[in-house]
């Protein structure tokens, strides 16, 4: 999708407004007033005071704060917004500040669900401004090393992550119904598509809690899919599992025709197999600051970046369609899920000229990925 660019350098910083002033915003806070390539011109939250206070914390006293983003990135001159609120409030904040002519960097997930966030990417169109994510595992440099690394084993069988953590989060986490798949397990499975640049094509969850388990709903959750070409990826965790506990990003074993690749998540990864290893050349980009760094060059490039809103759904797709497996106890397609979640979307849009865009796709995959559904083919 081609966007609006806004040209920036250092010496003329993009001007962004935070959204959200909780804890993941004032890491934003901290990453963005130490970036040259932009400038803090203000923090919006429903909670003003809590907005004050993160900006009081930041030595920044005099920045201006509000409750409504858009009408503080307007007073301020703010060219873009970075959208850091909960998941429930990611359509309506984007959506406004689209409309507004504010480009948008959000945190993960795009929407709380897949009829959300395909609005979310009707309205990109729409507007022509551009809306990317932050899937801040993207920017790992150990797992952009294990993406060079496994193009050399030839055929990829099977890429499995084990994700195993014993936290006590307290609050609306221990309660959600499924807060593996739901809160956690969207990192890995965009990871995976990262890796194996394919898609994903059915889906197959396997859930319970563990009678020791403080959460309510499902602390584990085993789920494997089908990725485009027959790869199978595999991913089993648990919240609750004490005792030689993973790496946050998981523990990845990738097996292929020629080898097998190992990254515990936190290191290096290694190569094992009838494959010379060559150096890496990485990325130099890392974590949220490199998702900053991202949007800044595609809005001065033009060039769509790693993790804009129609590249990103699937990912959203794949715990959707996890949990609707979980559910049903059965295996789910990935265009079933996509095509409910269009109509859902068609259902519950309240601009006509958004409805107008979601009705023109040929079909979801291929409005998302440019790809035809294989049923079509």
């Amino acid at each position: 999708m081609s966007f609006r660019t806004i040209p920036s350098s250092p010496a003329d910083p993009l001007r962004v407004v935070i959204v959200g002033a909780g804890g993941m915003g004032r890491a934003w806070l901290a990453t963005v007033t130490e970036s040259p390539e932009v400038m803090l011109a203000g923090i919006a939250d429903l909670d003003v005071p809590l907005a004050r206070s993160a900006a009081d914390s930041a030595g920044l006293p005099d920045l201006p704060v509000g409750a409504d983003a858009v009408a503080l990135a307007q007073q301020t001159g703010a060219q873009a917004l970075i959208n850091v609120t909960v998941p429930e409030a990611h359509h309506p904040v984007t959506t406004a500040a689209l409309f507004a002519g504010l480009p948008v960097l959000g945190e993960k997930p795009a929407a709380e669900n897949v009829s959300r966030a395909l609005s979310l990417a009707a309205a990109a169109e729409v507007t022509g401004e551009l809306f990317m994510v932050s899937q801040s595992r993207r920017w790992n440099p150990q797992l952009a090393a294990l993406r060079e690394m496994i193009a050399r084993l030839g055929p990829i069988g099977t890429v499995s992550t084990t994700f195993f953590r014993s936290e006590h989060f307290g609050g609306f986490r221990e309660l959600m119904a499924y807060p593996l798949l739901i809160d956690m397990a969207i990192h890995a499975f965009d990871s995976a598509r990262f890796l194996l640049q394919a898609e994903p094509v059915t889906a197959y969850c396997q859930s319970y809690n563990p009678p020791w388990s403080w959460y309510a709903g499902d602390a584990n959750a085993t789920v494997v899919f089908e990725m485009a070409g027959g790869t199978r990826y595999i991913y089993n965790g648990s919240w609750c599992s004490p005792g030689a506990t993973t790496s946050w990003n998981g523990s990845w074993r990738v097996s292929g025709e020629k080898g097998t690749a190992l990254w515990d998540g936190d290191h290096e990864p290694v190569l094992d197999g009838e494959v010379d290893a060559a150096e890496a050349t990485g990325t130099p980009y890392s974590g949220i600051a490199g998702a900053l760094q991202v949007f800044v060059r595609a809005l001065r490039t033009g060039e769509p970046p790693s993790g804009e809103v129609h590249e990103n759904v699937m990912s959203l797709a794949m715990v959707e369609a996890a949990v609707t497996s979980a559910a049903s106890g059965r295996l789910e397609h990935l265009d079933d899920v996509l095509e409910q979640a269009h109509a859902q979307a068609l259902r519950e849009e309240t601009r006509a000229d958004v409805r107008d865009a979601l009705a023109g796709w040929p079909s979801v995959r291929e409005a998302l990925t440019g790809t035809v559904p294989a049923e079509t083919r």
